[in-house]
């Protein structure tokens, strides 16, 4: 995970773009894996910094004064994060007492969601006074994880902040925030990487130079998405084997990935069969690993049994049945060109 003083280069030239206007509420949207939430926070860094020059408000935080610190350890006073539990988990933040003790009381599962008690108490929060005088920031991410009744908690807190308040929400699909909340934010779409640029950034987070281009063709070129493809695999060896495996039906090509990863990558592996049969290019495989394209008609037939199997895939009933099913279907449509006549 990048920290503040660590972005990216193009995030850290969209900061500084924001950071020269003026606003009390962004919607930072675009692409999934350009880096939302490493901007989103940065920006509320930069807000909070009590060393920050205030004659140049392009300037980024500090990364050392007392609040940089607090961001970096989780404990800022000043800075609400709203994730679903789950994201709060991955990304290092704490719960609350009274949601940690349910979790760990298996009372119930993390939240997938933005749980309605977490914006109440934001709301309560944006009306306390600063505690460290630089103002409040609240930080939804992935805002698109808000429901009806957590985003119309928002909503009147969002319209008219009380004091020196700021919002930041990142979003990796902001069609499906609600509109009144579109409406109250000033949109800023993330900017994609000049060329090169985002293999040098990987180069320089520790990727392999030679795996960087692989890792960021099976990402769509999304930087972020590559990095955590590059710790948490396929290799791009595994990659590039992986579409001749579906169609032998090797479960085990999967067997790592949990069903909803699992699902993305035969999704991708579909798009770029669609794509090769319309005479386009592919854009997540090298061509040359692909396997014969399927008809038009298996091939959006399966596009839209992936895409229900998307709407469970974070809670399937088994998941393992669920792989089997995923690669069984894989199998039936990668062949269906070879059993069609000819």
């Amino acid at each position: 995970m990048s920290e503040p003083a660590d972005l990216a280069p193009w995030l850290a030239r969209a900061r500084t773009a924001l950071l020269r206007q003026r606003g009390h509420a962004w919607l930072l949207q675009g692409a999934s894996g350009l880096g939302q939430y490493e901007l989103a926070l940065s920006l509320a860094a930069a807000w909070l910094c009590e060393r920050r020059d205030a004659s140049r408000p392009e300037q980024g935080a500090c990364g050392q004064c007392p609040s940089c610190h607090a961001i970096a350890v989780r404990t800022h006073a000043d800075l609400c994060v709203l994730m679903p539990e789950v994201a709060m988990h991955e990304l290092g933040w704490p719960l609350d007492e009274k949601a940690q003790a349910e979790i760990e009381d298996k009372k119930r599962k993390p939240s997938r969601e933005i749980r309605v008690e977490a914006m109440r108490d934001a709301v309560g929060f944006a009306q306390r006074t600063s505690a460290r005088g630089r103002g409040k920031v609240v930080l939804v991410y992935p805002a698109e994880r808000m429901n009806a009744i957590s985003a119309n908690a928002l909503l009147k807190t969002l319209e008219e902040p009380a004091g020196d308040m700021r919002f930041v929400l990142a979003s990796e699909a902001a069609w499906q925030l609600l509109p009144t909340i579109r409406s109250r934010c000033l949109a800023y779409t993330l900017p994609w990487p000049e060329a090169g640029e985002a293999e040098s950034w990987l180069v320089a987070q520790g990727v392999v130079p030679a795996d960087a281009p692989a890792l960021l063709r099976a990402a769509g070129g999304r930087p972020e998405a590559a990095l955590r493809l590059s710790r948490t695999g396929p290799s791009p060896r595994a990659w590039a084997l992986l579409p001749r495996a579906l169609a032998r039906g090797e479960v085990a090509a999967l067997a790592d990935l949990p069903p909803a990863a699992a699902i993305d990558v035969l999704l991708k592996l579909c798009h770029d069969l669609q794509a090769v049969r319309s005479g386009a290019a592919a854009r997540f495989f090298d061509a040359q690993d692909l396997p014969p394209a399927p008809s038009h008609r298996v091939l959006g037939r399966w596009s839209r049994s992936l895409m229900q199997s998307a709407r469970t895939a974070e809670h399937p009933f088994n998941a393992g049945l669920m792989l089997e099913s995923l690669v069984s279907d894989a199998q039936s449509a990668l062949n269906s060109a070879a059993r069609r006549p000819s």
